[in-house]
């Protein structure tokens, strides 16, 4: 079996890299498993202080692998995504994403879930459930705590592709740059987070999550069973179908 997600560790930075090209780095079951894996042995790991979240390809995460969810469940699907937005909102680390390229769906929930993100100016966000009968529910935990108010209104309401620099300007990453400097800053964060005492690092990771947390266990269950009867209905499959059928001509 490929290798999903690759696992590396330097100078207090473990590193995760999302590599499944063929779903466009998807959250399979493989995938995700993988990803708890790396968190889970980045956690354990003493001298490790920081943890880097990235990807290959041009597409940072399209989201949930949906010839998965077809067979299990769309409920299960959005459990998933809420789980994991938990585990990286908890983890006793600091987590770092480096985004670029196209970001849809689960994936945005990985980078508002995420304590700092860095993106690629003109990497590309959309909010595109509403036009296919769904609302971006499972990852609104994370979201809508980092966005302003209006900017969640519009860019959830409207489903319009936005760039990083808009991201940055709404609160859902930290900050924008560059992309032939994305390395470069992404590597001086890490660096200066690295330089954290580990409690300091956990106890203050812990004081300003803890409002993620709260939502995460008061509301998940009841969006991700939102997700699953707006993905079963009619209106939605429909429209899903019809948005199939225009990708096709």
């Amino acid at each position: 079996m490929t290798e999903l997600v690759h696992y590396a560790a330097a100078d207090g930075v473990a590193t995760l890299t999302l590599d499944s090209p063929h779903n466009r780095n998807a959250l399979s079951r493989q995938l995700v498993g993988e990803l708890y894996d790396g968190l889970g042995r980045a956690e354990d790991d003493p001298d490790v202080k920081v943890v880097l979240v990235r990807a290959e390809g041009r597409t940072f995460c399209s989201g949930a692998d949906l010839s998965e969810a077809a067979g299990e469940g769309m409920e299960k699907a959005a459990g998933v995504l809420v789980d994991l937005q938990r585990r990286i909102v908890t983890l006793a680390k600091p987590v770092v994403t480096r985004v670029h390229g196209n970001v849809r769906a689960g994936g945005i929930g990985i980078v508002a879930a995420s304590d700092i993100a860095i993106s690629a100016a003109d990497a590309t966000y959309a909010f595109t459930e509403v036009r296919l009968g769904l609302t971006p529910a499972a990852i609104s935990l994370t979201v809508v705590p980092r966005m302003t108010d209006r900017s969640v209104a519009l860019t959830f309401l409207g489903g319009e592709v936005f760039d990083g620099t808009a991201a940055a300007a709404t609160g859902l990453v930290t900050e924008a740059v560059p992309e032939d400097g994305l390395d470069a800053r992404v590597a001086e964060v890490c660096a200066s987070l690295a330089k954290g005492n580990p409690q300091g690092l956990r106890e203050t990771k812990q004081l300003v999550g803890r409002h993620l947390v709260q939502r995460i266990d008061e509301q998940g269950a009841d969006l991700a069973a939102l997700s699953a009867r707006l993905f079963g209905s009619d209106e939605a499959k429909q429209a899903m179908l019809a948005f199939l059928n225009r990708a096709k001509k």
